[in-house]
């Protein structure tokens, strides 16, 4: 006889462990199918918080987190290994397995570990190692298997020489050269990560700027900084045309006939849906050419009793959201009066070197609509804590309505960008004006101090465009910054 679920859900990353939760708390008996040894998905096992803590392993071997402080020079440690290298990427994965395994227990939940596939749209079966298969039913499914890494059609991910973002963090040493095929977000975070250490890393962009989605003042700035800091070798609007492995070599054919060659290749353009192995197509739920299942603004699929929500559904495949998702999907799936949309100012980062942030709308964005702005900037080189931590090449950009001075989108770089970001996200949330900054007190010295100058430099620039003076504007600490 099956075991029977008010709610069934399949995949334990962090939009299954939260949709689960959120169900659980209103009562309903809740079981989690979770292929992986251990909990988490992607984004503990495999992406975000491997490669975040990656990222903060590489800052403090390779001293760059000392920059610009008197008596401290930056240099790669000579006696770096891939031990060290690893060592708290472990440490932390295995404490995110604690928290999940501890909050899942707490609320009640079955875990059950094995490769799920639906019968039909109220059944699916288990395969389990070494076990039986086994049948469950539930009145309402939740799809939350994430997604991976997209294959390239021209060559093959060996795991060694050419690897993806998983198969990277299963390198047995740190390649002394690096080619990273890519622009976005994962491509450009472990470029910086590893040209930390001491790689030789070339970035190869098919588009036109890294990051190509973000304000074009962040995108080249972090061009620029990624060259002169970190040394990267960066080809935009480039095509890879062959990649080709030998031995501990690989050979990257770009452009016309110019070859590049490194000890390592990774492969950093693009993630699919991991829905191929749940038997959809019985069920009627359907996909995108990319795996990614269709939802609607409930993220109800296209068959009655499955939601699906995460990396999954494709955009903005981000873990925060992702858990917002779940907990959305799961409300709607069983009329809980409680969550019934995911918000509308989502905030956004990337942990590259420098870390940036933003959100809200950008330059490009308002320009398409022909929507009229106006810019404040910040630079933290004039700000305290930016000269005592010698994080002078960061910023906050402000863009704001001209006519009301309502705030339109917020873009930073530098140290701590993703969380000042939430100051910005705050007031656009709840349509405020760039006098919050301004009437708002910021602990001094403090990074975050840099919104209200940003703030003032706005209202110089909008007095300017008007032919007056701003009122009440002070004259020192406004620097504005010019990317490139």
């Amino acid at each position: 006889m099956s075991e029977h679920y008010d709610l069934v859900v399949i995949g334990a990353g962090p939009a299954g462990e939260k949709g689960a939760a959120q169900a659980a708390y209103f009562g309903k008996r809740v079981c989690i199918v979770e292929r992986a040894p251990k909990p988490g998905g992607a984004a503990v096992n495999t992406s975000t918080i491997p490669s975040q803590t990656l990222r903060e392993t590489a800052l403090h071997f390779s001293g760059l987190r000392q920059r610009g402080l008197h008596g401290v020079d930056y240099r790669v440690k000579s006696d770096v290994t891939i031990g060290d290298f690893m060592r708290r990427e472990r440490a932390v994965v295995e404490a995110e397995w604690r928290l999940i395994a501890d909050n899942i227990a707490r609320h009640g939940i079955d875990l059950i570990q094995g490769t799920a596939r639906f019968v039909d749209s109220r059944t699916i079966e288990v395969a389990r190692y070494g076990m039986d298969d086994e049948r469950i039913t539930a009145d309402v499914f939740l799809i939350a298997t994430g997604s991976r890494p997209q294959r390239p059609d021209l060559f093959e991910i060996d795991g060694s020489v050419v690897v993806d973002s998983e198969t990277l963090l299963t390198l047995d040493r740190i390649p002394r050269s690096m080619i990273v095929i890519g622009g976005g977000a994962i491509a450009c975070e472990f470029a910086c990560i590893f040209a930390a250490l001491g790689a030789r890393v070339t970035v190869v962009n098919a588009l036109p700027r890294l990051l190509a989605h973000l304000d074009a003042d962040v995108s080249d700035t972090l061009r620029r900084l990624m060259t002169s800091r970190l040394g990267i070798t960066i080809y935009n609007d480039t095509m890879v045309r062959n990649v080709v492995a030998s031995h501990d070599r690989a050979a990257v054919t770009v452009g016309g006939d110019v070859q590049l060659h490194a000890d390592c290749v990774l492969y950093g353009a693009g993630r699919v849906g991991v829905s191929g192995e749940l038997g959809l197509d019985r069920v009627g739920v359907k996909t995108n050419s990319r795996g990614f299942i269709l939802v609607d603004a409930k993220y109800r699929t296209t068959q009655p009793g499955i939601c699906a929500a995460g990396d999954v559904i494709g955009f903005p495949a981000l873990a925060s959201t992702a858990m917002e998702q779940a907990r959305v999907a799961v409300c709607h799936a069983f009329d809980f009066k409680y969550k019934q949309a995911v918000a509308n100012v989502l905030p956004y980062a990337v942990w590259t070197i420098p870390e940036i942030a933003s959100v809200g709308a950008t330059e490009e964005q308002l320009r398409s609509r022909g929507l009229a702005y106006e810019i404040g900037r910040a630079s933290f080189r004039s700000n305290a804590r930016g000269q005592i931590i010698g994080e002078v090449e960061g910023f906050v950009k402000l863009l704001f309505d001209p006519n009301d001075q309502h705030l339109l989108g917020a873009s930073i770089v530098g140290e701590s960008a993703a969380e000042l970001i939430h100051v910005a996200m705050t007031c656009l949330a709840m349509g405020g004006t760039i006098d919050f900054f301004i009437q708002s007190v910021f602990t001094y010295p403090s990074l975050a101090d840099a919104y209200k100058y940003a703030a003032y430099d706005g209202l110089q620039a909008l007095a300017r465009r008007q032919g007056v003076r701003a009122p009440n504007t002070p004259v020192h600490n406004v620097e504005p910054v010019v990317a490139g």
